[in-house]
């Protein structure tokens, strides 16, 4: 009998625990029927990943962003060269136009403190005894009177080798440019606005005035009022 019971109990005892199927004994990889495989869930790396979509089209448009501004950079490179290439040449240029004007009026001061000793010797030819009427019959001043005017030929020669120009514009048209008007002359027989007398010649040096020419131009003569 107390076998029997014995085994009555065991039998009961397992009737209240039922076996559950959903929780299998497998310790290594054990089944969870809760989360089945949803087959229209696709696969996603990068969702595995942890990046988002995004992170791959910026990586893709790195490389032209990057390209853009070598592309920029590149241009303004060229565009600073060409202003260097234009500044170097400009420089260049005006170094060889100080070049030419040195050599061409390098003497100008030179010249200009030589000009006294022209008009002197100018002067002293105008002012010579025999030089309007006859030639001097003194031997000793002839000769000093020959002299002076070879010297002044000689002082001529050399400033035309330098490209100095003599300004002696008498009867010609008054240009402000080269000539000094002292005074205005009424002459009937001459055009109004004519040189009538210089008074000191001018020079110039490759076209550059180094010194007007002092003269006095006609005008036209009043008009006489009838009337009176």
């Amino acid at each position: 009998m107390v076998g029997q019971k014995s085994t009555t109990t065991d039998s009961l005892h397992n009737s209240e625990t039922p076996h559950n199927p959903e929780t299998p004994h497998n310790p290594e990889t054990p089944h969870n029927p809760e989360t089945p495989h949803n087959p229209e869930t696709p696969h996603n790396p990068e969702a595995q990943s942890g990046q988002p979509a995004s992170a791959e089209s910026a990586a893709e448009d790195t490389p032209s962003a990057e390209l853009e501004v070598a592309q920029t950079e590149i241009t303004a490179l060229k565009d600073q060269l060409q202003r260097a290439l234009a500044e170097s040449q400009n420089t260049r240029r005006r170094a060889q136009q100080d070049v030419e004007k040195a050599h061409k009026f390098g003497v100008e001061k030179l010249i200009k403190e030589l000009l006294p000793v022209v008009d002197n010797l100018e002067r002293a030819l105008e002012n010579s005894p025999g030089a309007d009427d006859a030639p001097t019959e003194n031997p000793q001043m002839k000769a000093v009177l020959e002299g002076v005017a070879m010297t002044h030929k000689s002082f001529i020669d050399s400033l035309q080798k330098f490209q100095v120009q003599v300004l002696d514009p008498i009867g010609q048209p008054f240009d402000p440019a080269h000539h000094q008007a002292m005074s205005l002359v009424e002459a009937p027989d001459a055009e109004p606005n004519t040189v009538l007398t210089v008074a000191q010649k001018g020079y110039s040096l490759h076209g550059r005035l180094l010194r007007p020419a002092m003269v006095m131009v006609s005008k036209a003569p009043a008009k006489v009022d009838e009337k009176a």
